[in-house]
């Protein structure tokens, strides 16, 4: 993979997990890159480094896709970044990455766990995708994050996997809508992915194992498994690539 140089993207929830490996992915194919943390200044700071290290450009913004009413600043942000980091007034990819985690019953769900999923994984991607489209460049990306979850049903993620097969179908509007533009629009949904964001779920005795057991390659994800296949959808070998689901599990529930 190659020919990201000159090319902007911008990942939510960057500091950590899959959006720091992808962030370090593309900065290896010569993409610059514009990061959000909600909490995680430092580790945002250090993935900024890391990006550095390797001769690219980055910035660190502070977002919670949580709340809409963050948006116009953080659109500012960008703009302002944008022109003063690379002097330019757009970027190339947009990449919805940031998560949260909650996991129970559907007879246990509570209205502000569910409220918090809705509006971190769908409405946040919803407004955020909205706010940005005029700093997205023609001929864009945008990559959005689903889940396996969308597909196959794990008991505890009823609320979580209905977010995710929501941004499946809005994924195909985007890329309906955004066509003129020349802007493509997929999902890429992992499955069960070892990072800090599933370690309290891995934590549980004899999950791992299941879930490998569950799996045709026989193991759990690593992020260094998705990462590429985001780079991919964002590459030049990639622009035929639209409306799509592309689960990247190992072959999980097959």
């Amino acid at each position: 993979m190659h020919g990201f140089t000159n090319k902007v993207a911008l990942i939510t929830g960057g500091s950590r997990g899959l959006g720091r490996n992808t962030a370090i992915t593309l900065a290896r194919n010569g993409a610059d890159l514009i990061l959000t943390y909600r909490t995680q200044q430092q580790e945002g700071e250090t993935v900024v480094a890391d990006i550095q290290s390797l001769g690219r450009k980055a910035v660190l913004l502070p977002l919670d896709v949580g709340d809409v009413s963050q948006f116009t600043r953080f659109h500012d942000d960008v703009a302002q970044s944008l022109q003063s980091t690379w002097q330019r007034d757009n970027f190339d990819f947009l990449i919805n990455n940031a998560g949260i985690d909650r996991m129970s019953p559907f007879a246990e769900t509570t209205e502000e766990a569910f409220d918090s999923l809705v509006n971190v994984h769908l409405k946040g991607v919803y407004f955020l995708t909205q706010k940005l489209l005029p700093l997205i460049a023609d001929g864009g990306r945008i990559v959005n994050t689903s889940s396996g979850l969308a597909r196959f049903a794990i008991p505890g993620y009823s609320a979580y996997g209905a977010m995710k097969g929501a941004i499946e179908v809005l994924t195909r509007y985007l890329a309906k809508e955004l066509g003129p533009r020349r802007i493509t629009a997929n999902t890429v949904a992992p499955g069960a992915i070892e990072t800090d964001f599933t370690r309290s779920a891995f934590d549980h005795p004899g999950v791992k194992d299941f879930l490998a057991s569950q799996t045709a390659l026989g193991r759990v994800g690593v992020p260094d498994d998705i990462s590429g296949v985001i780079a991919f959808l964002c590459s030049e070998e990639g622009r035929w690539v639209n409306a799509q689901r592309l689960e990247a599990s190992g072959g999980m529930f097959v």
